[in-house]
């Protein structure tokens, strides 16, 4: 099939809302639109076979998919989707009949253009978010159809992954700071009102108090613990490994870890339980900055999750 530009009709205005790169395209796409989809890679390439956005019906762009490259080009084939409800498959890079748009990466890419004219699916996957449950869109390229568990490329939406922190200290305050700050929906328990005000001022969620119940974890969550006083950390441990959570840590020298490891034991605390716990946590080793910690800590987490 030979792939043409489409271009505006004559006196069309081609101005659209200002795009929005980082906003989120899935409930961008609750009310219909285009969904934009990179169905394959070639070579080096920013993003992975999955990553979408959206065209919304009320108009503009949510989301990227590019460096900025190919997003003017597919919001012209996107209105022509919008308008003729027919699936639309590109090439843009190596293979691509698009000379004009090279990729700097000198890689291929494949975006399939499908129109969301039911956007049922789409607020199915939005409710399967809000509570954190991982839900599959089949999105038919033949057809142009989006369904939940329905044919066609598989495209599955995983809750975000999440940040419980624990502790006392700038420690825990920088840590669940830099992990709001990246995007990740991030918590501080804390029993200390010093550390309280502290994380309030950089905008973090905060829970105060020191209820172990309230480590409410499932398999996209961390559980990180910044104590100095780690007499406060068993009761928090106990229940993060008893829990869902894909990464439990704690801060603390190799010694700390060991007298915690046992104070586990003497709680009854399985070995196999025992066994997840990491510490000394982070990639680098002995950071004593909080600053270095946090982001040691959360590089070691992100590398976890993608496992």
């Amino acid at each position: 099939m030979t792939l043409t530009r489409p271009t505006p009709q004559s006196g069309e205005s081609t101005a659209e809302p200002a795009p929005n790169p980082l906003g989120d395209p899935l409930p961008a796409l609750a009310g219909g639109g285009v969904l934009a989809l990179i169905t394959g890679v070639e070579g080096p390439h920013y993003r992975n076979p999955g990553t979408f956005m959206a065209f919304p019906a009320a108009g503009g762009r949510v989301g990227q998919l590019s460096s900025g490259c190919i997003e003017a080009d597919l919001a012209i084939h996107a209105a022509e989707v919008a308008q003729d409800g027919r699936v639309r498959q590109l090439r843009y890079g190596a293979g691509s009949p698009f000379l004009d748009l090279v990729l700097p990466c000198g890689g291929g890419l494949d975006v399939a253009l499908v129109p969301v004219t039911d956007p049922a699916p789409i607020r199915a996957a939005l409710a399967a978010r809000d509570a954190r449950r991982d839900i599959t869109l089949g999105i038919d390229l033949d057809h142009g159809t989006v369904a939940e568990n329905g044919p066609g490329f598989q495209l599955r939406l995983e809750p975000a992954t999440r940040f419980l922190v624990w502790g006392a200290g700038v420690e825990a305050v920088r840590f669940a700071a830099l992990a709001r700050a990246a995007g990740f929906p991030a918590e501080l328990t804390t029993h200390d009102d010093a550390t309280a005000g502290a994380a309030a001022v950089q905008g973090v969620d905060l829970r105060q108090g020191a209820d172990p119940t309230l480590v409410d974890a499932d398999p996209w969550t961390a559980v990180t613990l910044f104590y100095h006083d780690h007499d406060r950390e068993p009761p928090v441990l106990a229940r993060a490994l008893a829990s869902q959570a894909f990464y439990v840590g704690a801060q603390g020298s190799l010694r700390s870890h060991r007298a915690r490891v046992q104070a586990l034991r003497d709680m009854g605390v399985t070995e196999a339980q025992i066994a997840r716990l990491r510490g000394p946590i982070g990639l680098i080793p002995s950071a004593r900055d909080p600053q270095v910690l946090a982001v040691s800590v959360l590089a070691e987490i992100l590398a976890e999750a993608r496992r």
